[in-house]
């Protein structure tokens, strides 16, 4: 069972809001034992009550699931079904727990700034920064061997992650919509390599803005 990322995530955000295990149970509606017990690993709590303390600590789009892995013949596929808690034995049962980021478009890259995304899409990372996806839009990108991400696909930004040489990033340049590049630093300057040859490399100018480190990729990687 993936437990540590919720408990990790619930305590962070507990400290970050000043919130004692009393105060969060009265909002869950449980008892302060059992928040107790869940923070500390004692107990497992049910899928409805995990939910619900997401909302309760201002985290709305974080989500666990529960699914039912069984482990096939050789030679077939495991299975992944979705399951009620009542639907099946303990030792077939597993928490997944996920984390919905909203999808933005590329005049938008900017999390803080979107009062109310509609597109969330979950992962099981879990997130420095305000992390949202964007949708590759080109072909800057996409190489014909080694590291490439083609265009169409879906990538996971994380504004919390240090920007540093050899990094996927989405950059902004003063006065520039946002892009997507590889960081490199070549004589102690820092560039914007696109990795598709037919694409030059740009120098980051002063007062380059990286809004984020790209950390998961569909279908790349």
């Amino acid at each position: 069972m993936n437990m540590d990322k919720w408990i990790a995530l619930v305590r962070d955000r507990m400290e970050e809001l000043g919130l004692t295990q009393e105060q969060l149970a009265e909002r869950v509606g449980v008892s302060q034992g059992s928040v107790g017990h869940w923070v500390n690993k004692r107990r497992q709590p049910k899928i409805e009550s995990m939910n619900r303390t997401f909302v309760e600590i201002g985290m709305p789009h974080y989500n666990v699931s529960l699914q039912l892995r069984v482990q096939g013949r050789v030679g077939e596929e495991r299975g992944v079904y979705e399951v009620d808690d009542d639907d099946a034995e303990l030792d077939l049962m597993q928490y997944i727990v996920c984390f919905r980021y909203p999808v933005l478009g590329w005049d938008e890259p900017d999390v803080a700034k979107v009062e109310e995304p509609v597109v969330y899409e979950q992962t099981d990372y879990l997130a420095k920064g305000k992390a949202f996806w964007l949708t590759v839009e080109n072909d800057a990108m996409s190489a014909l061997s080694g590291r490439s991400v083609p265009q169409g696909m879906r990538m996971l930004v994380d504004p919390g992650v240090e920007a540093g040489p050899g990094r996927l990033v989405i950059a902004r340049q003063p006065g520039k919509p946002a892009i997507f590049r590889e960081l490199a630093e070549e004589g102690g300057q820092w560039y914007l390599k696109a990795l598709n040859s037919n694409y030059p490399a740009l120098l980051c100018e002063e007062g380059c803005e990286f809004l984020g480190v790209v950390v998961r990729v569909h279908g790349a990687f």
